[in-house]
């Protein structure tokens, strides 16, 4: 419990800055602040990019999930990789190909294109495993009852696999509206856009803080949705269920219209960004490699991201245990207390850690420990999303058992739910690692002076239009973090519970 409150209190540090720099305005600057024209167009655009993205995001993420279990589509297996692949490419990248392809993409529908394309994943891992776990035998009695396969899916698979959807529609709409560097090229301005062009050209923090005030209103919402939308049915169970396959539906005629969707999502989602990385590569004219600076920053990209990814799942295991185990407002507060960080940029976890370091303790300011604690800050819901899911599953009767044959309440933790939980553990591990790699803003604030990574080497020159220097920079990228991503896939793509095989 104090642990799990500790992190909760670590996590809300950048919330305590924003509303005590936002104070500083006054009610009355602060309303006419807000009620700016501008401000209401920026709103607008955070709200519709946040429906449209997380709405698009799970039609692809649940649909894409459904037809690699539960439908005969050919390759099945190798359909799955495509479909986690795209979280090795950075929603940034993503616009960066987009865009040096195309200005055409600079609009509403095309900024929740990319951004979808981007994210949709976070959708698709947890709702593929939760199909795998499924037990089958439910879905066979909504058959044997005359259903059909659309209203099996709505009123049993739907309801059962609803904690994962609703998990990663979270991580995606937390995301949205923390999003800046795909935003900012794409040209589609937003609330998080604008506190960095606050901090940036006028170093107004008050304003800017304000406007991440609003950013966590957004999030409080988002929460409070998920919350009611999850309820509070219990999903965990004794037992590996049916020892047999899962049902699957004939796709028949619908086949090549199927495999000719899933083709256009690979194409958009990973075709663009490679092409267009290759193509500069081969042709851009302000390509100039410099290999001991590319080395450097790979070494360095990848030491954090996976310092970053061990110190947020450790983070995230007791706040989960809390949530799970010993449910109540309490417990639940803190766990959701945890999120609201999350919606805010970078750029404000980062000067909330500036504040409390400069203050608190000068010699931490522009250290790695300060850096891993606000990659830990920042990304600390993805590490949630995943054990909290895997967790769901680990039924509390087995420990219960294991205390009655003398185990302590430690011991039967570490021998009974942590080897249940581990292949969730690793992927909150691998999901975190690779956004501590494309992180930007708060790595150029927080970072010691001289340290660079791939991300922000790669920002420094597609913001200058170097697209060519970039490309590089953002093809290790994709490299480095093809691992962690097969590691997802392969987590997400283990037994399934019904014994059946592929």
């Amino acid at each position: 419990m104090v642990v799990g409150i500790l992190v909760a209190a670590v996590s809300l540090v950048p919330l305590g800055y924003v509303l005590f720099s936002s104070a500083e305005l006054g009610p009355t600057e602060a309303y006419d602040f807000l009620a700016r024209p501008r401000i209401g167009e920026l709103l607008w655009n955070t709200t519709r990019l946040l429906v449209a993205g997380v709405a698009l995001s799970a039609l692809l993420g649940v649909g894409g999930a459904w037809l690699v279990e539960r439908s005969d589509l050919p390759g099945r297996t190798w359909w799955h990789g495509v479909l986690c692949a795209p979280l090795a490419v950075p929603a940034f990248v993503n616009g960066y190909g987009w865009v040096s392809t195309t200005h055409a993409v600079q609009s509403f529908w095309g900024a929740v294109l990319v951004v979808s394309l981007s994210y949709y994943p976070l959708v698709y891992l947890p709702t593929v495993a939760a199909l795998r776990r499924l037990d089958p035998s439910l879905e066979e009695v909504g058959a044997s009852l005359g259903h059909r396969p659309a209203q099996i899916f709505t009123r049993i698979v739907l309801p059962a696999i609803s904690p994962a959807v609703l998990g990663g529609s979270l991580l995606v709409g937390l995301h949205l509206l923390a999003e800046y560097g795909a935003l900012q090229l794409l040209n589609y301005p937003t609330l998080t856009t604008a506190i960095m062009q606050q901090y940036g050209a006028a170093f107004n923090g008050p304003a800017a803080t304000l406007l991440a005030a609003v950013l966590v209103v957004f999030c409080l919402v988002l929460l409070g949705l998920e919350v009611l939308l999850r309820g509070r049915r219990r999903h965990s169970r004794v037992g590996a269920g049916a020892n047999r396959p899962a049902p699957r539906i004939v796709l028949g005629r619908r086949r090549p219209a199927v495999v000719a969707l899933l083709v256009g999502t690979a194409a958009l989602s990973l075709g663009v960004p490679l092409l267009s990385l290759t193509r500069w590569l081969v042709r851009g004219s302000s390509t100039a490699l410099d290999l001991p600076a590319l080395t450097s920053a790979a070494t360095t990209t990848v030491g954090l991201a996976a310092a970053g990814g061990l110190l947020a799942t450790a983070a995230a295991l007791p706040v989960a245990w809390l949530a799970i185990r010993h449910r109540g407002w309490l417990t639940t507060l803190v766990e959701r207390s945890t999120y609201t960080t999350s919606a805010m940029p970078g750029i404000v976890v980062a000067l909330a850690l500036v504040t409390v370091s400069i203050r608190g303790v000068p010699s931490l300011y522009q250290t790695m420990p300060v850096l891993l604690v606000g990659y830990a800050i920042l990304f600390l819901p993805r590490a949630l999303v995943g054990v909290r899911s895997t967790l769901e599953l680990a039924p509390p009767v087995l420990e219960d058992v294991a205390r009655s044959l003398g185990c302590s309440a430690a011991g039967a933790g570490a021998r009974v739910t942590l080897p249940l939980i581990a292949p969730g553990l690793a992927a909150s591990v691998a999901l975190v690692s690779l956004a501590v790699s494309t992180e930007l803003t708060a790595t150029l604030l927080l970072s010691p002076i001289g340290t660079t990574t791939l991300s922000t080497q790669f920002w420094s020159d597609a913001s200058s239009v170097a697209y060519g220097a970039a490309a590089p920079y953002a093809l290790v990228l994709i490299l480095l973090s093809i691992p962690a991503t097969w590691l997802l896939g392969q987590v997400t793509l283990g037994p399934a519970t019904s014994g059946g095989t592929r």
